[in-house]
Order: C-alpha cells, then structure tokens, then sequence
C-alpha cells in the first residue's frame, strides 16, 4: 500500500520531553508507519498509509492525550477539486504558544498576587491568620502555576520525568515545608519564563517561514488571445504565462517577449536587479520589475526554483550533525544522572545530619537547575537559523551536518563546464579574411546560422545579433555545418574545417579558428568560440582562499588545452582535464586523504557520482535534477559567490551554537554547585533552567539577522 506524508505545525511545542511524548504516542498507533518532530521549526511529519481525514483526528487524539497545551495546525498540501495544492491551516486552533491571553494574564495576576502577599506578614493578627496567608499564597500559585501543575501531574502519573514534573514536585515540597512563597514563585517565574522561551522560538520559525512568501499560489497563463488566472500547480512545462508589474514569477521558464528589471533578492540575497529580456532564463520567486513579461515555463509548480528551495528548507531540519546527535545523546544520559544526583545529595546528608528540610531544600533546587532544555533547544535552533540566513543569501544546506562540513571544508573541487564556465558558447574573436570585414562577415555567418540548432552555430548568431533566417535554399551537413544559398548564384559556406575541406576552401592561416565563413567559393573569416568563464569566478574563489581554504581545484572530462586556460583565469591550485565520470571519483578520494573535510561544486548528471563520494556537495542551482538531488548544498542564485557567504554563516551558526553549549553548562554547573552548597535560592535554579533557554534561544535568533 502507498505511503502518504502528512506535515503539521504543533504550536506551543517548546520542550523535548514534550516531543519525544508526542512521537512515542504517534508511534504506538497502528496507523502511523513513522512519526518525526523536528523541534527547531515545531513540525510534525507522519508517514501513514491511512485517509487524510482520519490521520489528522488520530494526531490530534495523540498530541492532545500526550500534551494537552499543544495545538496542532494542518500544514499538508491538500488537492483541492481544481487541481491546486495549497497547504491549509485551521485558523480556529491558533491559540498563544504558551496557553492564551487568558492563561498568560493569570500568570501575571497570581504573580502579582504573590509579590503583595510577600509583605504581609504572619502575625496573628487574627484567628488562624497564619493560615488565611497560606491560603491566599496556594491560591496565588494555583492562579500562577496550574498549567505546570496539571502537566507535571500528568507526568508523575505516567512515571515520566520532565520540566513539567521538576517545576510541580519542587512547588509542593516547597509548600510542605512551610516555603509557600518561594514554591509559587518557581511555577510563577517558569510559566512567564515558557512564554518569553515561546516567543523567541516563534520568532526565528517565522521568519524562516516567510521564505514560503516568495511562491506565487497562481499564474495568469496564455489562452489564445486572452489570459487566465490559474492555480500555478496546473500550468504545464511549455506553456506561456504572462507576468505583470510588480508579480512575482510563479514559475521557472524564458522570456519571450518583454523587458524589465528583476528583483532576484528573495533568491539570492543580491539587492540589484538584473536586466532581463527575450531569451533570458528567469526562476520563480523573482519579481519583476515594470514591464510586462510574457514567459514560456520550463519546469512544473513543484519542480521550479522557489518550490526547491522551500522543500530543501524544511527538509534541512530532519539533517542533525555530529553537535545535535551529541546534544540529544547527553540529555538522555544527563535527565536521569542529575535526577540520581538530586536524590543522593537530599537522601546521604540527611542521614548523616539528620537535617532533611535543609537538604530537601537544596536537592530541589539542584533539581530544578537541573533541565537540559537550553541544549536541547538552543542548539537545533542555531543551526536551523544558520540553514535560514544561508537561504537568503541563494545557498540551501541540506541539514545541520553539512553546516558543520562547511565550515571546516579544507578543500573545494569544481567542475569546469556550467560552473567555473557558464556553459554557454560565445564567439571570442572575429578574424575577417583579406578583403572582407568582421562586420561583413559577422552578417554573412548570422544570416547563415540563424537556423542552425548546434550550440557553436547559435553562438555566431547571438553575437550577429539574432537575425531573421533570410530567404533562400538552406541545408545542414551534421557535424560539419550549413550551406545556405540567399541567391541563385551565390553560396555561403559556414561550419568546421572539414566543411571547408569538403569544398575545397583553403584555411591556410587560420587553423585555430572554430567556424569558418567562406563566400562564393573564397574564404571570408574565421571564428573562434569558447565556454566562457564566470564573471564572478575569480572573485568567488578569491573569497574561499581569504576563509581559509587550502586547495582549490578542478575536475573535468574537457581537453587539457581547454581546461588550462580556465584554471589560469580562475587562479586555481591545480586542474584534473580528461577524466571519466569514475575517474573524477577517483580523485576525489584521494583529495579527500589529505584535505578532509572536502567540498565539491557541479552542475552536471555526470557530476551526480562525485557530489555523493565528496564530504559535502553543491550543485548549481540551474544544473540538472540529477545533480541537485545528489548534493548537499544547492547554489540556488546559480553564482558562485554564494559559496564563501554560505561558509560564513555556517561558520557563525556552529560558533553560536558552541556558544550555547558552554555558556548553558557553565550556568548550570555554577547554580548546581552553590545549590548543593546552600549558596542558591530557587529562583536561581529557574533562571538556569528557562531563563538560559531564553537567552540561548535570543542568541540563536541574532543568525537570521547577520
């Protein structure tokens, strides 16, 4: 039976535990084949063979039996009648992160409540006054604290140890031995502590989740005369839509008619616009500027350039790298170890004193201090956060392990054809014969190329400024070029040397040329045509050698004679000419024994085998499927420029995330220590707890901004 993905955003999610809960449920219903929470973006995917309808009530069922605060919104694309996949979500579920405007206030209010109480005092000023301020105060917590209470509760029933239960037993001891206020305040403060921790969160989600903005749901394609407005999901490869002032393009296609300025930064972070007119690839997500485009699409709804780059996104997240498998190993060796050590430092000194408040006291205080949430957030956030800079900046990185291959890469390869080159033939020089001139002989070749399909034939026709095929008899010799006859006695010859051959056309001093152009019988010109290297390659590679990179190299099937120049233009350290797919492999290998981590950069299918034997791979973003499928790292603004803005960020993301990690374990250390000492009150155990989680997640956040 086939399996169905269904995608949902749990809402109020911000704690591990509270994921792993989820997922555990999820997992023990007989419909779900798998169930994976990624805690960075707060979704949810299920693999399911089941009805849509029916898998949405059983994950609410689930979620709402495992965490009753969370609320689940829809976000899978759903076929509609007309065709058009939209991702959905119920409005009517949205509720504050943390519980609502209701639940928020009456955080504020026992708080509030609590702070007043603080300075009555305990005199009996009436009859069983000391308890009437007891009374007050559990009220007061009640009013603070009930959603914790009523999650840790739950928690202890199912003999699950996580915030929730920490917060709700240090509360209760707290008031059993006559702290009431402090045990109030620790539900109080870690309530208000879990809206700001939400808060923050949501912020970076968000602003990741705008990169959904840069998709047009619809297109205006080209019936006839007339136009129509239809779901983009629809609209065909080949067919022509029309593009007004100021739309983006919903889809990746050619211009064919139009011209206009092109704000490409949603793609590629590049704040300039690009001039753009017939002839020019344009990717959707691009808006135009105030000329009307009407565009010929070259790829599908799902296949284009903006829809990728959403997919590769929130793909990423499920990607964990060495420091988020090491986060997730730690919290579950580390939850239960303090849980021990909490309950050794009340059970041993108690003994031996015979003091047990005191050290309740203290082992709830060292048990608060205790939660692992900061890491077990903060980190999966940074390098989310870092996957979302780098998309703004045209780079997608496939997951946080490939972040950190980045940001240590020793090495990068390339490919030569379609990335060091654009991959596109362009005449270098004209060299007109003795009696012509090279605008005679550029008008003669355009004229008779202008028919021409092979890629050296179009390139003359292009610089001759794309002529109209002129009137006449045409014929083309495969291999060796066209014979075009504009009059009944005049031939125009235009093609290889071998061409010039077959005719008897002497070439002598020009040998070197590409395409020759021979009139009447007589040699007219030469051409020379090559795969012109990027503009912005030497800068691009300039920028990798500034970072620290040690070797940059190429790779290519090319001859030696063409790569040369290449690797000359772009300042390589070495080149590789006349390889076989297998044999770029491997070199690849055994580049990688001395420069690990490696990086490789291609565009090609036959670049598909070495992308996967690299450490990490990039693909241009125009390049093939093959090629994009098998990276790690896609260039989606298809420059190479991308490549050193995409190590600086994954080189701040990681440093931000160490960041995390030491300041978290510092913290808590400290307040571990002094809480064991007596050197700690409980409101210190929460600021470690949620007060280092909102910290580490407002660090997180400062990535998307950088």
């Amino acid at each position: 039976m086939e399996t169905t993905r269904y995608l949902y955003r749990l809402e109020g999610l911000h704690c591990a535990s509270c994921a792993a809960k989820i997922e555990s449920a999820l997992q023990k219903t007989p419909a779900v084949q798998s169930a994976r929470i990624d805690l960075a973006t707060a979704r949810l995917t299920v693999e399911t063979s089941a009805g849509g309808k029916d898998m949405e009530q059983t994950v609410r069922k689930a979620v709402r039996a495992a965490e009753p605060h969370v609320q689940v919104i829809n976000l899978t694309p759903s076929v509609q009648a007309d065709g058009e996949g939209h991702g959905h979500e119920h409005t009517h579920d949205h509720v504050h992160p943390s519980g609502g405007v209701t639940a928020a206030l009456a955080v504020f209010c026992g708080a509030a409540a609590l702070i007043a109480l603080s300075f009555l005092p305990f005199a009996d000023w009436m009859t069983g006054g000391r308890w009437v301020v007891f009374g007050l105060r559990a009220a007061a917590a009640l009013l603070a604290g009930w959603r914790t209470m009523l999650a840790g509760l739950r928690s202890l029933f199912r003999l699950r140890m996580d915030e929730n239960t920490l917060m709700t037993v240090a509360a209760a001891a707290a008031f059993a031995i006559g702290e009431s206020f402090e045990g109030a305040m620790v539900l109080a403060l870690f309530y208000l502590g879990e809206i700001f921790e939400t808060a923050a969160a949501g912020r970076s989600r968000r602003e990741i989740e705008k990169l959904a903005e840069i998709r047009p749901d619809t297109a205006r394609l080209q019936i006839g005369d007339g136009a129509k407005v239809v779901p983009a999901g629809q609209v065909e490869p080949g067919s022509v839509i029309l593009v007004q002032p100021f739309e983006r393009i919903p889809l990746d296609g050619e211009i064919i008619e139009g011209h206009s300025n092109l704000d490409a930064s949603a793609l590629t972070g590049e704040s300039l616009p690009v001039e753009a007119g017939p002839g020019k690839a344009v990717l959707s997500g691009m808006q135009n500027g105030e000329g009307l485009l009407k565009i010929r699409t070259t790829a599908g709804y799902e296949q284009s350039a903006a829809s990728r780059i959403i997919a590769l996104v929130e793909d990423a997240a499920g990607r964990k790298g060495k420091v988020e498998q090491f986060i997730t190993r730690f919290a579950r060796v580390y939850t239960p170890a303090v849980t021990l050590l909490a309950l050794l430092l009340v059970a041993v000194p108690s003994i031996l004193t015979g003091d047990f408040i005191t050290w309740l006291t203290r082992g709830l205080t060292f048990l608060v201090a205790s939660c692992p949430c900061a890491l077990v957030i903060s980190i999966p956030l940074s390098l989310f956060s870092g996957v979302g800079a780098a998309s703004k900046r045209g780079v997608l990185i496939k997951g946080g392990r490939f972040e950190e291959i980045l940001s240590k890469a020793r090495a990068v390869v390339f490919d030569k054809t379609g990335t060091l080159t654009t991959g596109k033939l362009s005449v270098t020089d004209i060299r007109p014969a003795q009696g012509f001139t090279a605008e005679e002989v550029l008008r003669l070749a355009g004229l008779a190329e202008a028919r021409s399909a092979h890629p050296a034939a179009k390139a003359v026709w292009e610089k001759a400024g794309r002529p109209e095929p002129g009137q006449g008899d045409y014929a083309e010799a495969p291999g060796h070029g066209v014979v075009y006859r504009p009059e009944q006695d005049r031939v125009i010859l235009c093609g290889s040397a071998r061409l010039m051959e077959k005719h008897r056309i002497d070439t002598c001093g020009m040998e070197d040329c590409s395409i020759y152009l021979a009139v009447d019988g007589r040699l007219a010109g030469g051409f020379s045509v090559a795969d012109t290297v990027r503009p912005e390659a030497k800068e691009a590679l300039d920028s990798l050698r500034e970072l620290g990179v040690e070797q940059l190299v190429m790779l290519t099937g090319d001859s030696p004679a063409a790569a040369a120049p290449v690797a000359a233009a772009c300042g390589l350290d070495g080149y590789y000419a006349g390889l076989l797919p297998e044999q770029k492999v491997e070199r690849m290998l055994e580049l990688k024994e001395q420069y690990s981590p490696i990086l490789f950069v291609g565009d090609g299918i036959n670049d598909a085998p070495v992308l996967a034997a690299a450490d990490a791979g990039a693909a241009m973003g125009l390049g093939t499927d093959a090629a994009i499928e098998a990276a790690d790292l896609v260039l989606s603004s298809n420059s190479l420029t991308g490549l050193a803005d995409g190590v600086k960020v994954s080189r701040r993301a990681m440093g931000v995330a160490r960041f995390n990690i030491v300041f978290a374990l510092t913290v808590k250390a400290a307040v571990l220590v002094l809480a064991a000492l007596g050197y700690a009150p409980m409101a210190a155990a929460v600021f470690a707890d949620v007060g280092v989680s909102v910290l580490s997640v407002l660090n997180a956040t400062r990535i998307l901004k950088g």
